[in-house]
């Protein structure tokens, strides 16, 4: 049941993500190009996702399991570190050259794109290059 709920969820996110052009590179450019032709209708709907994610954070904080009966787990952490400001960095500027993040890159995946796959795949890499360095980091460490 709980896959199910998973598989609806993650349709209605792709969909929203079509729907919304944020699954358009070019589109997602035309929003980052304040100096030339810029396009501001992502702003409202970042926006609006603002406003259902702080909605729903906020019901989720008063409650000990989720609708289908699972612990809610919810991240207490709140230091902002220079890893997560580098790391930070590296997503926007990323995204920014390209036009893609990770959840549409999914989206363009399914799509057949190319451009999608090249991204998922310097995604993935990139996912297991920090994956390596936090292993060794760990053994010099200990």
């Amino acid at each position: 049941m709980n896959a199910l709920f998973a598989l609806l969820a993650g349709l209605v996110f792709g969909v929203g993500l079509i729907v919304s052009g944020m699954s358009n590179p070019a589109k997602v450019l035309g929003f980052l190009d304040l100096g030339g032709k810029w396009d501001p209708s992502l702003a409202l709907v970042m926006a609006g996702a603002i406003a259902v994610g702080t909605s729903a954070y906020a019901i989720a904080k008063r409650r000990q399991t989720t609708w289908l009966g699972l612990p809610m787990s919810i991240a207490s952490e709140t230091h902002i570190d220079g890893r997560l400001v580098i790391g930070s960095l590296l997503f926007g500027v990323g995204w920014g050259l390209v036009g893609i993040c990770p959840g549409p890159a999914l989206v363009l995946v399914g799509a057949g794109s190319t451009k999608g796959l090249i991204f998922t795949a310097a995604m993935l890499a990139g996912m297991g290059v920090f994956e390596v360095l936090e292993r060794l980091a760990r053994k010099t460490s200990s």
